[in-house]
């Protein structure tokens, strides 16, 4: 496999400053996916970078009928996993280009009918869905899409869904116990939280409960719960969720709200002994208990479109669900695999069958663009 961008050179060593100790090499955390308020900025500086990227790259990913080109804005160990084992399997070459996903989605759309991409693996749905809405992604495969849930798909057939996470609450029991946590994402908002929560406005994760909030409880109520939110985190409005996790866990702010494998990476990174926080869910079924997916697509614009189809598959296969699912070289994604036929992850993570997750769907969350707006009327972005 061929990586064309490495270190993601136009975000630079942003998600993993000094003070994030325990995972210092930023192997597992793509930086600010889907920044709204910069997006078309990014746009074009991503349309420069990559284009002169492209430029100097000795492989164009028409010039072999056995090489594809992938766009990823998924973890890049996740990533390179999958990628080898593909590789290996078919003999098919994969070069792949990394960056956030919101960076390469905006060029995806710039290039238009021009994009060298063949495959878009993302670690969120909305910018899949993005790209659906613009009629840039080819159809899935039906043997593809029949090995994942319907739920997890996209309802166009467009992309496939290939993992999933879902949100909890980080906290610290020296600061705060769990009979104190909130139990309801709308508690976030209560001023007896003010000046222990950690907020990470920017976090792709946290848009998907922001689009779960307003279809539940409409726009004036969303908004007011967001400037609650702004209130009780103003002394820990923070960059990611790696800072909510590291600021929780080292006793600097009471609980936050994350995706669940922040907190596994963490405990994988330090150790068992090291850990000094703890994560549990928002009660059955509430707006902010909700389930992220990450999927792919193939490009219309591909010119490989069966080696396309190929990658879209083995990511979905028992072999790439595996990889997911377990340990490769002393590292895990923590990601849930959602296609049948797997169990589930090695870690000692809540089943995916038991979780209770409220029931907005893929198709619900969008692309994102109503979360951003209300993120941005809030002053939060």
């Amino acid at each position: 496999m061929r990586h064309w961008a490495p270190v993601k050179r136009w975000a630079p060593m942003k998600r993993w400053a000094p003070m994030k100790r325990w995972a210092p090499m930023k192997r597992w955390a793509p930086v600010k996916r889907w920044a709204p308020v910069k997006r078309w900025a990014a746009a074009f500086a991503a349309a420069a970078v990559v284009g002169g990227l492209l430029a100097g790259c000795g492989e164009a990913s028409g010039s072999s009928a056995q090489s594809i080109t992938l766009y990823s804005g998924q973890h890049e160990l996740t990533t390179d996993g999958l990628v080898s084992a593909f590789e290996k399997a078919t003999g098919i070459n994969v070069n792949v280009r990394s960056a956030d996903e919101d960076t390469l989605a905006n060029l995806i759309a710039l290039q238009g009918p021009h994009s060298p991409a063949d495959v878009f693996y993302t670690e969120n749905s909305p910018a899949l869905e993005y790209l659906q809405d613009k009629g840039l992604l080819a159809k899935a495969g039906k043997s593809t899409l029949a090995r994942t849930p319907a739920r997890y798909d996209s309802p166009q057939g467009d992309w496939v869904g290939v993992s999933a996470r879902v949100s909890v609450l980080i906290y610290n029991p020296s600061l705060i116990s769990a009979s104190q946590l909130p139990t309801t994402v709308l508690q976030l908002a209560n001023p007896r939280y003010k000046g222990k929560l950690a907020f990470a406005p920017e976090e792709t994760d946290f848009q998907p409960i922001v689009t779960s909030v307003l279809r539940t409880y409409g726009r004036a109520r969303t908004l007011s719960w967001l400037d609650g939110i702004k209130s009780n985190a103003a002394s820990h409005i923070v960059p990611d969720n790696e800072t909510i996790a590291d600021q929780v866990n080292r006793g600097i702010v009471a609980f936050g709200v994350v995706n669940q494998y922040y907190w596994y990476r963490m405990q994988d990174e330090l150790g068992a002994s090291a850990m000094h926080s703890r994560i549990t869910y928002f009660a059955p079924h509430d707006p902010g208990y909700v389930i992220d997916v990450s999927g792919a697509a193939v490009l219309k614009a591909s010119t490989h479109q069966a080696a396309a189809q190929k990658f879209l598959a083995f990511l979905v296969s028992r072999q790439g669900q595996e990889i997911i699912a377990q340990s490769r070289g002393g590292e895990e994604s923590f990601e849930y695999p959602i296609a049948s036929g797997v169990s589930g992850t090695s870690a000692p993570e809540t089943p995916f069958s038991k979780l209770q997750p409220n029931s907005i769907t893929v198709a619900e969350l969008g692309d994102g663009s109503q979360a951003r707006a209300l993120l941005q009327a809030a002053g939060l972005l």
